[in-house]
């Protein structure tokens, strides 16, 4: 395979941007304010809001994998650590041996043929929980679901799985049901406005030099990605930012949140990755560490942070940092995930990738179903 090799100017070349990506993934990060609203109005549409009849269950379990794993990690943040109901996902293809009868699962997958998401519904069914499926109409998923007498609410998905917004706001819809997140319709609101905004600065018309998504990509250009939250909704962020390079620019990145990470991944300051050799020809690949910033950090962790940040520079390792704006969780997780989605597409173009096949993805799945 021959090495490929970062050229920013591809970045501000309209026509190029337009052959790379002939899928047209671009276009479709630009759609996740709609998106946004989109979802939200299938999840009233399908009733979600039936769900809360029987009153607020013991705990509340996400079933899904990759993007669909993530939805449940960002309705966990959305609650918020004040949520009297615990908030789980699950990335295999079973339920924990306690969730029962009085339990809410939440299934949640993209194509709606997971093996994982439909094994867990139909456990769930077995065992007599509260049940609600998120996925396309007409899939398996919605069959097992409509028998197991499940809320389904069916999205319309793209093949390209550019966003989360349809996969994770009908969880925040349906969990409002139970006063687990507050002045939800305000907050789908404020974020779907919050990606818009996104969208129009990070435009492919607009030049490297103002353009935030470019500007990242740039950052991320041969190095090695290390990406930390300072809170959960961060944290959230950072995790679908890390997978966001694995699936659209093929790059490896690692994540983690504060003040965790300051326990462990703080070493790899001293390893060789984060050592540049200075006369090596080309910017050669060093650690570069990328902090998810929140504006409701614990004082502690806001320590952590800065600490880390001063370690990091002290060693010659390189720090940019993301700022999470607005008031509700869900508005401030759409403006991290808004840009790093952007940021990571546009590296995947600077390296001349189309950020759209996922053809290792698609083979691991061709040879686990043999």
């Amino acid at each position: 395979m021959p090495v490929l090799e970062f050229e920013p100017e591809r970045l501000d070349d309209q026509g190029f941007l337009d052959r790379t990506d002939a899928s047209g993934v671009l276009r479709e990060v630009a759609s996740s304010g709609a998106r946004v609203r989109m979802a939200r109005r299938a999840a009233v549409e399908a009733g979600v809001s039936a769900i809360a009849q029987d009153g607020r269950p013991r705990a509340i379990v996400v079933a899904g994998v990759g993007g669909c794993g993530l939805a449940g990690d960002i309705l966990a943040a959305v609650c918020g650590y004040g949520a009297p109901v615990p908030i789980v996902t699950v990335r295999s293809h079973r339920l924990p041996g306690w969730v029962g009868a009085a339990d809410l699962v939440m299934t949640v997958s993209r194509s709606g043929r997971a093996e994982e998401a439909l094994a867990v519904t139909t456990e769930a069914a077995r065992r007599g929980c509260g049940l609600l499926a998120v996925g396309p109409g007409g899939s398996p998923l919605e069959t097992v679901a409509r028998q197991a007498r499940a809320i389904f609410v069916p999205i319309p998905v793209p093949e390209t799985p550019a966003t989360v917004w349809e996969l994770a706001v009908p969880l925040v819809t349906a969990a409002s049901a139970f006063g687990l997140v507050r002045g939800e319709e305000e907050a789908c609101e404020a974020a779907a406005r919050r990606l818009e905004d996104v969208a129009h600065r990070c435009r492919p018309a607009s030049e490297s030099f103002i353009n935030p998504g470019k500007t990242l990509a740039m950052e991320l250009a041969d190095t090695v990605p290390m990406i930390w939250g300072s809170s959960p909704v961060a944290a959230a962020a950072a995790y679908r930012f890390a997978t966001g390079l694995n699936t659209h620019a093929r790059y490896p990145a690692s994540w983690g949140e504060l003040p965790e990470a300051g326990h462990n991944q703080v070493a790899a300051f001293d390893g060789p990755v984060a050592a540049k050799d200075v006369f090596a020809e080309g910017p050669g690949r060093t650690l570069r560490l990328f902090l998810l910033r929140d504006t409701e950090e614990h004082p502690r962790v806001a320590r952590s942070r800065e600490a880390a940040a001063e370690i990091a520079q002290d060693r010659g390792v390189p720090v940019s940092e993301i700022h999470a704006e607005g008031e509700h969780p869900l508005e401030r997780i759409a403006t991290l995930i808004g840009l790093c989605d952007y940021g990571s597409v546009y590296l995947a173009l600077g390296y001349g990738i189309d950020p759209a096949p996922m053809s290792a993805i698609r083979e691991l799945e061709a040879r686990i179903a043999q």
